[in-house]
């Protein structure tokens, strides 16, 4: 079997130290007794970090993991924390960090390999250095992190003070709102991401993703999540939520490279929990969307009904069809009006 040129970075390079702030010195058992917290319940929070429970025996915490436990039994001296919500809030920053440090390695790796040259092979010394620059850049990144977190658990508040929670609701944390929801759709993404290598089909997903996101900003809108050939997006107000989706839909004609685009969007009583939304509109945007002909807005009645008289747009009702699980819906194409009409 032919040798790897990839290091044993466990052996040669110390990455505990370096990223986590500390070595490797204590066993989970150790660090539950040195934060006083409960065996079963630290087993739960690590799970819901996204980490597999280690061996008993197993050195694999930091002076980090003790702090950050401790913090979690001060929180839970608060009588507005209880367990399961610390556990909820666990999942959360594991499933976003997790992507997060993802992306940024992503972003990391690349940027490392356009100044190392192409034909020398992966070394300690290569990682080594990754690392060094990475513990240099380490307090800006957390900086901007937590700025960028205040700047969105401030929108996120006001978006819940915006809201109505239902009355019949049985879970306090579910919001009812009056949105439009819209779903930008890639088209024929499968047969073209055949044709790509994985450098350049990270690149067009990155490049789609990061425009959408963009123009739905700019517009006011909020990005809900991203699947990589599509992008779910909020609005409040209708006529900014189809503004948005005209610009994405007409990419394409002004700049070659951007893929062809369809939108559906619909407007109507939506349920936001945790960061995402639910409820008829969502799964009606999601079914206008797939009969959406490359580069066209389409929308439901009702949302139709609410930009009506909005100067810029016309509107043509297309024939009733049956949508799955929604019955016959009347589909209606946004366009944005010309000089002519």
């Amino acid at each position: 079997m032919a040798e790897s040129n990839v290091p044993d970075l466990s052996v040669q390079i110390p990455i505990e130290e370096t990223l986590l702030g500390g070595p490797l010195r204590y066993t989970r058992k150790e660090v539950e007794a040195l934060a006083d917290v409960d065996e079963e319940y630290a087993r739960r929070i690590w799970q819901a970090l996204g980490f597999p429970t280690p061996p008993d025996d197993e050195t694999a915490f930091t002076d980090g993991d003790v702090d950050a436990l401790r913090e979690i039994r001060k929180l839970l001296e608060n009588d507005l924390v209880d367990e399961e919500m610390v556990v909820q809030l666990s999942r959360a920053v594991g499933q976003t960090m997790g992507r997060l440090a993802s992306w940024l390695a992503d972003v990391w790796v690349r940027r490392l390999s356009e100044e190392w040259p192409e034909d020398e092979p992966i070394t300690a010394e290569i990682v080594r250095v990754a690392l060094e620059a990475t513990s240099e850049l380490e307090p800006a990144f957390e900086r901007l992190m937590l700025h960028g977190w205040r700047r969105q658990l401030a929108e996120a508040a006001l978006r819940t003070a915006a809201a109505t929670v239902g009355p019949a609701a049985a879970d306090p944390t579910v919001g009812v709102s009056q949105l439009t929801v819209g779903f930008a759709d890639v088209v024929s993404f499968t047969r073209m991401s055949r044709r790509m290598d994985g450098g350049e089909l990270a690149e067009f997903v990155e490049r789609f993703e990061r425009v959408g996101a963009e123009v739905i900003a700019e517009l006011g809108g909020r990005v809900v999540k991203t699947l990589g050939d599509e992008v779910l997006y909020s609005a409040v107000e209708p006529a900014a939520a189809v503004e948005i989706g005209l610009r994405i839909a007409e990419l394409c004609d002004t700049d070659p490279s951007f893929p062809r685009v369809r939108v559906g969007l619909a407007y109507g009583e939506v349920l936001q929990r945790l960061g995402d939304v639910f409820g008829t509109p969502v799964n009606l945007a999601a079914r206008l969307t797939a009969i959406a002909y490359p580069g066209t807005v389409v929308v439901d009645g009702q949302l139709a009904r609410a930009i009506k008289g909005v100067d810029g747009y016309d509107v043509s009702t297309l024939r009733s069809r049956p949508l799955q699980g929604l019955g016959k819906v009347r589909p209606r194409v946004v366009r944005r009006r010309t000089a002519r009409s």
